[in-house]
C-alpha cells in the first residue's frame, strides 16, 4: 500500500495553480525495503509524472531546486531517496538510514521499480530522469519496461554499474531519451556511446562545458543552456494536451 498524507492531496487539488508543496510517500520495494520519497503536484494541468532518481551519497535533496521548476512545467516529481546513497544536501537519505549499510549501485534498482509501479498507478505518463549512477540505472529500468514509459532523462549517464552493461540496456529503449554531461570528453564521450545504442527516434545530448556531474548541473546559477534542452525535449515527448 502507498502511504500519503490524503489532506494534502485534497488541498493542492484546490489550489492547482499554486507551486507544489512536499508531501512524504513510503514505497514497498521488492525485497520489503520501504523507500522514502517525496511528492510534489504540479501547477495547473498535468501532463505527467517525472520520477527523479539522484546520484551516489544525495537523496532527494539533489532535487529541491529543480522540483518546482518541472512542477511549473505542468509535471508531478516524486523524488526517493535510493538505499545507495548519503547525507548531502543538507538531507538524511531515509531509505539507506533503514537498510544500514551501502549495497551498491545495483541494489538500487528495486527502489527505481517501486517508484514506477506507483506512478504508473496513477495511469499519466510516465518520465524517468537519473542522475550519474541512476542515469545507468534509468536504462535497465526502461529496458525492462517496454511501452511502459513516456521519456527518459540521463544526467552523466556512463558504464557505473559493475558486471552490467548499460549500452547493451538502452539498445532495448525505443522511448525518447535525452543525455547530457559536463565538460569532461571522458563523460561526453560516455553518454554519446550509450544514446547511440538506443533505437529510440528521438534522442537529443547535450554538452555543457560550464556544467557539472549529474542533475547537479541544474543547480548552477547559470544553466540556462541545459534547462532549454531539457524542456525543448519534455515538450516533445511528453506534450501538453
Amino acid at each position: 500500500m502507498f502511504h500519503r498524507r490524503t489532506l494534502f492531496l485534497a488541498a493542492v487539488s484546490a489550489m492547482a495553480a499554486v507551486p507544489a508543496f512536499a508531501a512524504p510517500l513510503t514505497l514497498p520495494a521488492a525485497d520489503g525495503v520501504q523507500v522514502w520519497a517525496e511528492h510534489r503536484i504540479a501547477a495547473g494541468t498535468r501532463r505527467g509524472i517525472i520520477l527523479l532518481f539522484h546520484q551516489a551519497g544525495t537523496n532527494h535533496g539533489e532535487y529541491d531546486p529543480i522540483a518546482p521548476r518541472l512542477n511549473r512545467m505542468g509535471f508531478d516529481t516524486l523524488a526517493i531517496d535510493q538505499r545507495s546513497g548519503g547525507t548531502a544536501f543538507g538531507h538524511r537519505n531515509e531509505t539507506a538510514e533503514r537498510v544500514g549499510r551501502d549495497p551498491g549501485y545495483l541494489a538500487a534498482l528495486p527502489d527505481l521499480e517501486a517508484a514506477l509501479a506507483w506512478a504508473q498507478s496513477q495511469k499519466v505518463p510516465v518520465a524517468i530522469w537519473g542522475s550519474s549512477y541512476s542515469a545507468a540505472l534509468v536504462f535497465l529500468l526502461a529496458s525492462r519496461h517496454p511501452g511502459g514509459i513516456a521519456a527518459l532523462l540521463a544526467f552523466s549517464p556512463g558504464e557505473y554499474i559493475g558486471g552490467v552493461s548499460i549500452r547493451s540496456a538502452a539498445a532495448k529503449v525505443a522511448c525518447p531519451v535525452f543525455a547530457t554531461s559536463a565538460g569532461d570528453p571522458g563523460e561526453e564521450a560516455a553518454a554519446a556511446e550509450i544514446l547511440a545504442a538506443s533505437s529510440s527516434p528521438l534522442k537529443r545530448q547535450i554538452r555543457s562545458p560550464g556544467g557539472v556531474h549529474g542533475s547537479s548541473t541544474l543547480r548552477r546559477a547559470n544553466a540556462d543552456d541545459v534547462w532549454q534542452g531539457v524542456e525543448a525535449f519534455l515538450d516533445r515527448a511528453v506534450p501538453r494536451a
